[in-house]
C-alpha cells in the first residue's frame, strides 16, 4: 500500500472529478488513456468512464463503497444504465434537491456520516443501496459531511477543525479512527485533494511532506 501524488485536469483537486472503490475508479468521458492507466495501478483497480448529470464533476456527486454507488436526481437514465452494467453494484439515485451527493454524504464499508441537508427519509435508502448504517449530522459544524472527512475500512481522516468529541462520535459510525489532517499543502476540505481505497491513496500533487506522514498514520499504511 502507497501514496501517489497526481493531478487531474491540472489539478491538485482529484477527488473532486474522479471516485473510487476496491474495484474501480470513475474517471469522466474523455480523460487521457495514458492517465487512467496509472491511476489504476497506483489503486489496483479497474477504471469506468462516465459522466454524472453531464458534468465531469464525479468526486463531487457520487457516493460510492464496495457495496454500492448513489448518484443525484439530475443524473441521465444512461449513466444508472452505463454504472450498473459495468460495476454489478447497486445503484442508485437519491431524490434529495441536493445534487453534490459526495459532499455532503460520507461512507466506507463499515457506516456512513450524512448531511442534515438531507432530510431523515433518505437516511433508509442510503442505507439499503450502501448496506451500511447511517448517521445525519455536520462535521466541524459543517453541514458539507461529505467534503469533510474521507474513509477506507483501514483508518480515515477529518477536518483539522474537528472537536475530539465529534472525531469520536463518527469514528465510531465509520469503524475506524479518524485523524485530523489537512491536503495539498492546508485544505482542510479534505475530499477535494484525495481519491482512498484499502489498497493505496492517491493525493493531489499540493499535498505536502508532513501531509504525507500524517496520511500514512490515518490510512494505516505500512511501509
Amino acid at each position: 500500500m502507497g501514496i501517489f501524488k497526481y493531478d487531474v485536469y491540472r489539478s491538485p483537486n482529484v477527488g473532486i472529478y474522479a471516485k473510487c472503490n476496491d474495484s474501480f475508479v470513475f474517471v469522466p468521458n474523455g480523460f487521457a488513456t495514458t492517465k487512467v492507466k496509472n491511476l489504476c495501478e497506483f489503486l489496483k483497480t479497474e477504471h469506468v468512464f462516465t459522466s454524472v448529470a453531464n458534468t465531469r464533476l464525479l468526486g463531487a456527486l457520487m457516493v460510492v463503497n464496495n457495496n454500492g454507488l448513489l448518484l443525484p436526481r439530475n443524473s441521465l437514465e444512461e449513466e444508472v444504465v452505463h454504472l450498473k452494467k459495468s460495476t454489478g453494484l447497486n445503484v442508485d439515485i437519491l431524490d434529495t434537491k441536493h445534487t453534490a451527493l459526495g459532499n455532503l454524504i460520507c461512507v466506507n464499508d463499515k457506516g456512513g456520516i450524512m448531511s442534515p441537508l438531507i432530510p431523515t427519509e433518505y437516511v433508509k435508502k442510503v442505507e439499503d443501496v450502501l448496506g451500511i448504517e447511517v448517521i445525519r449530522r455536520r462535521i466541524a459544524g459543517y453541514h458539507q459531511a461529505g467534503a469533510m472527512a474521507v474513509a477506507t475500512s483501514r483508518g480515515g481522516i477529518i477536518h483539522p477543525a474537528t472537536e475530539e468529541e465529534d472525531i469520536k462520535a463518527v469514528s465510531q459510525v465509520l469503524g475506524v479512527e479518524l485523524e485530523p489532517a489537512t491536503i495539498n499543502g492546508g485544505t482542510p476540505y479534505v475530499s477535494s485533494g484525495i481519491l482512498a481505497n484499502n489498497s493505496s491513496l492517491v493525493v493531489g500533487t499540493l499535498t505536502n511532506g508532513p501531509e504525507l506522514v500524517m496520511l500514512t498514520k490515518a490510512f494505516r499504511i505500512e511501509d
